[in-house]
């Protein structure tokens, strides 16, 4: 029986970094790199596994070429295209965001309105795609009381797009900057950044599975329990299908060069956590976002000393802990299910 007692690590022991890689499952590159491009990605790494080493590196008893996209000189909040010869499904979808095993992504952009152009163009001219206005959201010192017109408006346009193949929220910053969260790629299309941060669902009252993330994985709790409702948040309640009543709580684990005390000092690379009551009756689609499935289905970190890492979540209540193997990259990989039920694959750092 696995040990669930209390896990700590300091960076001296081991680091970790923001969120490296968004994994999405495609029937074919060729669209997916162009449609990235506009968000200022560009190919880099290529590499393949055949099915038996695929099968025990991700559980998938398929071939595998993947495709590393990277963004300007980012270390983090990049996407790797997944090519499976036989994928297991089609993958979450354009499905509601309120379910358990929910993965998406979101970016910086400096235009959310042109984006908001091609979303409409997009769905006059007959693209599968489902998508929110971007509304007004204060996301920092929400007591704080501002004169209109008189003030500066400080806080961010956000909006969701999904399509069959992606989920994701984009925003736009008003009357504020973060140094190190987020870069816009100002020459691209979209005029947008890596990734920031990444999202998840979980249903847990009494948050232990929040704590595998701080102390197995050593990232930093930098927000916790921050309480969105439907009556407090229009951009909450369209994205996350809220009813009257309902709310949930947000969690953010940050690499540990952020700082819980420092807004200038926070990085992207963020994992949101988006915990639900149990009392709310949620739909599980953990099958729909784990490797083999198109879409989003797989988050990566990079770490320092795997096998560290390795051992530390072999004594976890983590659950299918893989060997580490050399992955479709050459890059020493193991996987393994978190407490609360989402598939994950650590990366060697060197």
């Amino acid at each position: 029986m696995k040990s669930k007692s209390k896990i700590t690590m300091t960076q001296q022991q081991t680091t970790i970094e923001g969120i490296y890689e968004v994994c999405i499952g495609v029937l074919e590159p060729i669209s997916a790199i162009q449609y990235w491009e506009q968000f200022g990605y560009r190919v880099g790494q290529i590499g393949e596994l055949p099915a038996t080493a695929a099968k025990q590196l991700y559980g998938v008893d398929s071939s595998l070429r993947s495709i590393r996209l990277y963004h300007q000189s980012a270390d983090h909040g990049l996407i790797r295209l997944m090519v499976w010869q036989n994928h297991r499904n089609e993958g979450l979808g354009m499905g509601s965001m309120k379910v358990k095993g929910n993965r998406w992504a979101t970016t910086l952009t400096a235009d959310v309105l042109n984006i908001l152009n091609h979303v409409e163009e997009a769905k006059t001219a007959g693209w599968a795609i489902r998508y929110t206005n971007p509304h007004w959201e204060i996301i920092y010192n929400k007591e704080r009381k501002s004169r209109p017109f008189i003030d500066a408006a400080i806080g961010v346009r956000e909006m969701l797009m999904l399509q069959p193949l992606t989920r994701q929220v984009l925003f736009q910053r008003y009357g504020y900057t973060l140094p190190h969260y987020g870069n816009i790629h100002a020459s691209s299309a979209l005029k947008t950044s890596q990734f920031t941060h990444m999202g998840m669902i979980t249903q847990d009252d009494s948050k232990e599975t929040l704590k595998f993330y701080e102390e197995v994985l050593g990232l930093l709790r930098v927000r916790d329990d921050v309480e969105t409702s439907y009556e407090s948040s229009l951009a909450g309640r369209e994205i996350f299908d809220l009813n009257k009543g309902e709310k949930f709580f947000v969690t953010a684990f940050d690499d540990p060069r952020s700082s819980t005390t420092d807004l200038l000092a926070a990085r992207s690379g963020r994992l949101y956590i988006i915990r639900f009551p149990n009392s709310i009756q949620l739909n599980s689609q953990f099958e729909a976002a784990q490797p083999g499935s198109l879409g989003m289905c797989l988050y990566t970190y990079r770490v320092q000393e795997l096998n560290l890492y390795c051992d530390r979540i072999k004594a976890s209540a983590a659950e299918n802990l893989t060997s580490i193997v050399n992955n479709e990259f050459g890059e020493e990989s193991f996987s393994f299910v978190a407490p609360d039920g989402y598939f994950w694959t650590l990366i060697a750092a060197n």
